[in-house]
């Protein structure tokens, strides 16, 4: 008996596509075998199929036949006439799982594919209080990909401002400025090879608060004509946002340690925090049965992979605050009359934090283990596909739980202080006029620290900060040249 077959299109994230064909009785585990096959994938644990419902992603059930997912077109015969093909079924490969350090993935392949991941999540990214952040990206992102800057091949518009930055960073600075500055920072990366790169790029990433989240959309009550309650599913938690004139508000930020209970009944979904009583629970309702099922499904399996990881992301850890104990070069970038990156009534002083609403208790346990098979604490994360009036874009504050993602550049480690080239890597923007070296020593609490800082004065009147010493990094706007710089024995 002749076995009836279907195309289907897996789109992948380096936007590269995979024609394959399954039988009609196939399940998503074949197909998903056939994709790792052909990328040559071999840890596939972080990833998964998913095909799209009512602009969100919703992951297979890979034992599930692939009926289940695609329209009723699958059963039909195809018989569309000779010369004629239909149209193939289209599904996405996908992080299903996120995790802030790359280093647990040992896969060569499925590291890359993590990393294209995140970068086609950070162009969707409206972190518009981190502008900072996505220069880093790029910087990172550029290294990763081309490698060391080289001043005869990577001049003009080496690269697309397009492929490395949000829309709205391009639209606010101009696609001019992007490639004038971007690639000071890109040099700045000599040295770093393309996987350290890739790594630092999806710890980066990962820091802000709407790239390694899954998103979905829930009901206020089951009268509802529109959702207006957003679920994130996020590193360490959950956060619950409501969309206000159509600008999302965040509710409630919940950890894994802090939500005792998750139970969904048909379209009703119910969150207990930890330590409160039942009458505290919060309600809200799905779609339909089977969302509620699959985001279950979802929650249940980020939590578990949660636990399983936590002692080897605890020990890697332990590991890089070892090497941030090392010296550092950081790079500071201002254009007195060019670079504002808090505007009036959007710079940290007119950044009002949001209030947050909370059953949590104070004195919970942070523990989430014998939960009943239909509760539990909840780690997720959340597509960025509709953040424009559809999925929440980030806010300028976070609540008290939420993870700290301050200082973008963190983590840097300095390159060799004795690179002869260190000091002259700027000389190509523009002539230096004057030069300003201090070396100085403060007494902090774990003893004596060093450093040393030299500035650059442009003709263009940019000002380059380039430091070297044991102080975290930290990327700031610099203020026009002072005149008291010109007598370094006052910082001594």
């Amino acid at each position: 008996m002749t076995v009836e077959l279907r195309d289907v299109l897996v789109l992948l994230p380096t936007r590269e596509q995979l024609r394959l064909v399954v039988g009609v009785q196939a399940t998503g585990r074949e197909l998903f075998q056939q994709v790792c096959d052909k990328t040559s994938i071999r840890e596939v644990h972080l990833f998964g199929l998913s095909v799209v419902r009512n602009n969100e992603y919703i992951f297979m059930d890979l034992e599930q036949k692939l009926s289940k997912y695609f329209s009723k077109d699958w059963r039909r015969e195809m018989h569309q006439g000779p010369g004629r093909r239909r149209a193939p079924f289209v599904t996405f490969l996908r992080v299903q799982y996120y995790v802030d350090n790359g280093r647990v993935i040992s896969d060569r392949t499925a590291r890359h594919l993590y990393y294209c991941h995140l970068k086609e999540q950070v162009l969707r990214s409206q972190c518009v209080h981190r502008e900072e952040a996505y220069f880093l990206l790029a910087a990172y992102g550029l290294q990763a990909d081309l490698g060391n800057h080289r001043e005869r091949a990577h001049v003009g518009r080496y690269f697309e401002p397009q492929a490395y930055f949000p829309q709205w960073v391009i639209t606010k600075r101009g696609s001019a400025y992007i490639l004038r500055h971007a690639p000071a920072v890109h040099r700045e990366q000599r040295g770093l090879s393309p996987k350290e790169a890739m790594l630092r790029f999806i710890r980066e990433a990962c820091q802000l608060e709407d790239v390694p989240v899954h998103f979905f959309r829930l009901y206020k009550d089951k009268k509802e004509d529109r959702a207006t309650i957003v679920l994130g599913l996020t590193l360490r938690g959950m956060h619950i946002y409501q969309e206000v004139n159509h600008t999302p508000q965040l509710l409630y930020d919940f950890p894994w340690s802090q939500i005792g209970k998750l139970a969904f009944l048909g379209r009703k979904f119910e969150i207990r925090p930890d330590g409160r009583p039942s009458a505290r629970k919060l309600v809200y309702y799905t779609g339909c049965a089977s969302s509620s099922h699959h985001l279950l499904q979802l929650l249940r399996t980020s939590h578990q992979l949660h636990l399983r990881l936590r002692p080897t992301l605890r020990g890697l850890r332990q590991l890089e605050e070892e090497q941030e104990k090392k010296d550092y070069r950081e790079s500071y970038i201002s254009d007195a009359l060019e670079l504002d990156l808090h505007p009036a009534g959007s710079g940290a002083s007119g950044r009002r934090a949001s209030p947050r609403l909370s059953f949590l208790s104070a004195n919970s346990q942070g523990s989430s283990l014998g939960m009943e098979p239909r509760e539990m604490s909840v780690d997720g994360s959340l597509g960025t596909e509709a953040l424009h009036g559809k999925v929440p874009s980030c806010s300028s504050s976070t609540s008290p739980s939420s993870r700290d993602t301050d200082g973008g550049s963190r983590g840097w480690r300095e390159k060799d202080a004795r690179d002869p080239d260190a000091g002259k890597e700027w000389s190509s923007t523009s002539p230096v006029t004057r030069v300003t070296t201090i070396v100085s020593h403060l007494q902090g609490p774990s003893g004596q620290v060093s450093f040393q800082l030299s500035v650059s004065s442009l003709g263009s009147g940019m000002l380059l900060w380039l430091v070297r010493g044991r102080a975290a990094p930290k990327w700031l706007p610099c203020h026009p040249f002072p005149d008291h710089l010109q007598h370094p024995r006052q910082w001594t």
